[in-house]
């Protein structure tokens, strides 16, 4: 306390000063119209300024959130328009039945929204990582998506973290795909090189379709439902061994700048997963 008393007697004309200037500003700005127009365009500016700053930092953090809707909504748009195209081809039947499986059938699915925080695209064997795991409900073997197409598959999973093979994978890769309305079967393959150019493989012969057609995923795994987009035809070529078709494909996930996506979670994965290894335990007994 007697610290402070002489710390106040030593600099008390300061205090006085300052406290004099105050009051005459306040009585400057106060009692004269010119000076108090300018305090007053004068404030509003920098307030104004610091507003618009703050909007700009809300704004960009209110992103984040409103592209992880952006990237639902066009997953589940994706989705119905693919169930909507396959009711239309059959208008001739009575397609009440049908239209309640089809929207049964996209209720199987969960998404969980996640980030992508680790990519790469110009190594042979890419891997990804996420910021969603065990925690979130994402599981080995799940499919991962975005709002433009198909991304990879979910290899290893931590609490809060998951490994993810993408489409870019030349190695350990393989997408079950279809050429859209016309129910030919193959697979993605990526060979290396051009991260925006697949093959689809094993297309059979007698297979009619043109340059322009889009791949969609088949729906024959539990991974991914059918109709996420894979890419468009652009090439076709004939396999190796002459029996089949080779398709080149534009792939629609633009991977090299790549952020949001949703894991698929199948709510019927376990059934099936459990009933193939009770067949599989079954063959074994028999043997």
């Amino acid at each position: 306390m007697h610290n402070l008393l002489d710390f106040l007697r030593k600099y008390h004309h300061w205090f006085l000063f300052v406290f004099l200037e105050v009051i005459s500003g306040v009585m400057l700005f106060k009692f004269n119209s010119y000076q108090g127009s300018v305090w007053l365009s004068s404030a509003n500016a920098m307030s104004g300024k610091v507003y618009e700053m703050q909007s700009e930092v809300t704004s960009f953090f209110s992103m984040t959130r409103a592209n992880e809707e952006l990237t639902l909504r066009n997953f589940y748009l994706e989705r119905q328009v693919d169930q909507l195209r396959r009711l239309y081809t059959d208008v001739t039947k009575d397609t009440t039945v049908e239209e309640r499986s089809q929207l049964q059938f996209l209720n199987q699915y969960k998404l969980i929204p996640a980030k992508v925080v680790s990519n790469s695209i110009n190594k042979p064997d890419n891997l990804m990582t996420i910021d969603k795991g065990k925690t979130d409900g994402v599981e080995v073997d799940m499919g991962v998506a975005c709002g433009n197409g198909v991304v990879g598959v979910v290899y290893l999973v931590s609490d809060h973290y998951a490994v993810v093979i993408p489409a870019l994978n030349a190695s350990s890769s393989r997408i079950s795909c279809a050429i859209r309305g016309r129910n030919y079967f193959g697979y993605l393959h990526w060979p290396g090189g051009d991260p925006t150019i697949a093959f689809v493989e094993d297309i059979p012969r007698h297979a009619q379709f043109k340059k322009g057609e889009w791949i969609v995923t088949s729906g024959f795994s539990s991974i991914f439902p059918s109709g996420v987009l894979v890419g468009k035809i652009e090439k076709v070529f004939n396999s190796s061994d002459g029996l089949s078709y080779k398709l080149q494909t534009r792939l629609s996930t633009d991977f090299s700048c790549l952020r949001d996506v949703v894991v698929i979670s199948d709510k019927s994965i376990a059934e099936r997963t459990k009933l193939i290894n009770a067949a599989r335990d079954s063959m074994t007994i028999k043997r």
